[in-house]
């Protein structure tokens, strides 16, 4: 897969730019699925804001870009359809545009339906991720991202990529994500990791990861 891993989605010129040279061709000819599953696991997230991204009026500008069209993929119901039908539902898009709300919920069920072992033969799908839309594509989230009760405190996640992602950094509303907090979550977290404002997003093909930004990062070795 080709990746762009939002922190506040796609929020600026350059990473809309990024966002085009992934596709390969204009938004208005592609077709996305969205996934809004991540917030079932998130004590904050309730049926207004997951209507709000599955319509395209949340913060984060994703489903609202001009797609061709616009499907609704609930990891949720998939145990319930055939696999070879939603299986071709994923195939057929162009884009997979992924929610935040808790990380270590949306790796459950994207493991569960066997989605997580389908994405890595998805070489052309891009996978566009806000917040733990991201996140779940790294080895781990940190403890501190961790609030659905299931994971039992385990903050691993797919491990997609070989860094993790510290979002919203500096966000006004979460006094918690500073960048004294991202240093200290660095320490802890025992691998590479990015500290993310919502201007700014990082890029993934064939591994290799650039930052796209007009706001402000860190990059932790």
């Amino acid at each position: 897969m080709k990746l762009l891993l939002t922190s506040g989605g796609v929020t600026n010129a350059s990473i809309h730019a990024a966002l085009l040279d992934l596709l390969g061709k204009p938004i208005a000819e592609c077709r996305a699925l969205c996934i809004p599953t991540a917030q079932h696991g998130h004590p904050w997230c309730t049926p207004d804001t997951a209507w709000r991204f599955v319509a395209g009026r949340s913060p984060a500008p994703m489903v609202d870009l001009g797609w061709q069209s616009v499907g609704l993929l609930e990891l949720l119901a998939l145990p319930h359809r055939p696999r070879e039908q939603w299986e071709a539902w994923v195939r057929a898009a162009d884009v997979l545009l992924v929610d935040g709300g808790d990380a270590t919920f949306l790796a459950h069920w994207l493991r569960q339906t066997g989605l997580a072992d389908l994405l890595p033969t998805l070489t052309d799908t891009v996978w566009v991720g806000v917040s733990a839309g991201s996140m779940v594509l790294t080895p781990r989230i940190g403890a501190q991202f961790v609030s659905w009760p299931g994971a039992d405190g385990n903050d691993a996640t797919l491990g997609l990529v070989d860094f993790s992602i510290f979002p919203h950094l500096n966000y006004p509303d979460f006094p918690s994500n500073r960048m004294a907090n991202a240093e200290a979550w660095a320490t802890e977290i025992g691998g590479p990791g990015y500290a993310l404002d919502d201007q700014s997003a990082i890029r993934v093909v064939d591994g290799a990861a650039q930052v796209i930004s007009e706001g402000e990062w860190r990059a932790f070795p």
